[in-house]
């Protein structure tokens, strides 16, 4: 051991302060007058933004359309007709997805879907309702709401290999 003090033992026990040394009291304020910044939300904490709002207003509109043609086709003809009002559902949610990127883009046109569909589902006074046979409409119900289902609750939209910067694949 030296005799010279700072050194050795007796610095590695001494606490630590990466501060510059001055006889003055610390402070943690801010070092400028400006008031502290509020973190901006996200999520459904963020400022509604009126496009989108708007994109979804506009994809539940074209949900209500798909659901409404999905149903004259699916009763008109029932086995293929069926399976194209499934893959326009399947494409209008999916599409909506990917569009917004969000899984709101994908819920939105599902509810203009429901609404339109548990509407034609009421029927008529005289009794008639629009879908054609009983085992189409259960398909159409339960195949459309599965479709939506799935769109909805995929774990992550697929990105562009362009996009990351990746040339290929």
């Amino acid at each position: 051991m030296s005799g010279n003090p700072g050194k050795g033992r007796d610095r590695a026990r001494a606490p630590r302060s990466d501060a510059p040394r001055s006889s003055a009291p610390r402070s943690d304020a801010p070092r400028s007058n400006a008031p502290p910044r509020v973190p901006e939300g996200t999520g459904f904490t963020a400022r509604p933004n009126p496009a989108r709002i708007a994109g979804y207003f506009g994809l539940a509109v074209l949900g209500a359309l798909v659901a409404l043609a999905g149903t004259l086709v699916q009763a008109a003809w029932f086995p293929g007709g069926l399976i194209i009002a499934l893959a326009g559902s399947a494409g209008l949610f999916y599409g909506g997805r990917i569009l917004t990127g969000t899984q709101i883009g994908a819920l939105a046109p599902a509810v203009g879907w429901f609404v339109t569909v548990f509407v034609l589902l009421s029927g008529r006074p005289e009794g008639d309702y629009v879908f054609g046979d009983e085992l189409g409409l259960v398909l159409f119900m339960l195949g459309g709401t599965a479709v939506a289902v799935m769109c909805a609750t995929t774990s992550k939209v697929p990105q562009s290999a362009t996009r990351s910067g990746r040339s290929g694949i």
